[in-house]
């Protein structure tokens, strides 16, 4: 006959055994990241390695991520910031430090995109780059051609100059909606520091874009990519994954759309998206896991052969296609690497300038 005791300690165990199971099967990431820009079937794999349950929201703008994080409470284990937003937010105490200790992974990590990264998050103590890339120009070849003849698409020229524009405008113009990069990219453009912080050259900055606002249809930062692959726009400034994965999309669709991307010879932004922990994140163990899991080698580059965009891992390269890999419109070629440029944060009273002429730009007033 089995004893009470025993009995009782059967049953300790049983529970003690349920409630770790339950546990177990209760683990859960909460992660924040940009829509379009991951291929599901790594968290799939993440959960099926892990046990963790992945809830995966996504975001189209900087702000609306700020917004939420500025907050407090936003719910979420793991975001996805790029860079001049990061480095604010971590001045804002919106992150906690990694546990480096749990992020064996970053050994596969690439020095010099961290050495750059370091710019923004000094020792990169609170973010991992999840990928990077540059901000350029996308456009529909054949339209572009009906609407400009053969003036080249080499250079900001092609949509800056506003005899151009006005060209294009029957074929749909889009701007990214993201201010910080446009703005950088106009002062560049008209030989101004393009991380400038002056009142009076944002107002310059500023003019590039009224000065073609009239030929402008849309500022977006997510539709555009099925607006260029299903032929609704012709020209965009866009980010080069989203240029590219339109390219993709309307080759899939056999649409005759014909998509490419180039990076203007004046030179573009250069960002990076990275992978940060708020410091209210409630699953912090979880957080660790699901990055140190994003900088395997094989995953990252799953992750970037399918968004087509360069990642900052450099165990992962001999892994990537070679469509995105010897891409220069991904990776780009050492002379070109030269002429990309960063920005660094804005102040809160260069913001509100910023903010104030954005706008007026997208308002036309």
């Amino acid at each position: 006959m089995i004893s009470d005791f025993t009995r009782l300690a059967s049953v300790a165990m049983a529970t003690l055994l349920f409630a770790a199971a339950a546990n177990a099967e209760d683990r859960v990431v909460h992660v924040y990241n940009w829509s379009d820009y991951i291929d599901e079937s790594v968290l799939e794999e993440f959960t099926k390695e892990t046990g963790i349950k992945v809830v995966y929201d996504v975001f189209d703008s900087n702000e609306l991520l700020e917004t939420k994080l500025l907050a407090g409470g936003s719910g979420y284990d793991v975001v996805v910031p790029t860079a001049p937003f990061l480095a604010r937010q971590i001045q804002a105490g919106v992150f906690q430090k990694l546990d480096k200790s749990k992020l064996p992974n970053l050994k596969n990590m690439w020095p010099e995109v961290m050495e750059r990264l370091a710019k923004y998050d000094p020792g990169n103590e609170y973010a991992v780059n999840y990928m990077w890339g540059t901000t350029g120009i996308g456009y529909n070849v054949d339209k572009v051609k009906a609407a400009l003849g053969d003036v080249p698409v080499d250079s900001f020229d092609v949509l800056f100059k506003p005899e151009n524009a006005e060209k294009l405008k029957s074929c749909g113009i889009n701007i990214l909606d993201a201010s910080d990069e446009t703005f950088a990219i106009a002062l560049n453009y008209v030989g101004k520091n393009p991380d400038s912080k002056e009142a009076a050259e944002l107002e310059e900055g500023g003019k590039v874009y009224m000065n073609i606002r009239p030929s402008v249809k849309t500022f977006n930062s997510s539709a555009y990519i099925d607006d260029l692959a299903n032929g609704d726009i012709c020209m965009t400034i866009g980010w080069s994954g989203d240029i590219l994965q339109a390219k993709a999309r309307a080759e899939e669709a056999n649409n005759g759309v014909h998509v490419e991307y180039v990076i203007p010879k004046e030179g573009t932004y250069m960002w990076f998206d990275n992978l940060a922990i708020p410091a209210d994140a409630q699953n912090v163990e979880e957080a660790h896991e699901f990055i140190n899991f994003l900088m395997k080698p094989d995953v990252i580059a799953k992750a970037s052969n399918y968004v087509q965009y360069a990642n900052g891992n450099l165990a992962s390269q001999p892994l990537l296609d070679e469509s995105v890999f010897k891409n220069p419109s991904v990776y780009p070629d050492p002379e070109t690497m030269k002429k990309l440029f960063t920005i660094s944060p804005y102040g809160p009273k260069e913001q509100r300038v910023l903010n104030r002429v954005w706008t007026q730009i997208k308002t036309g007033n």
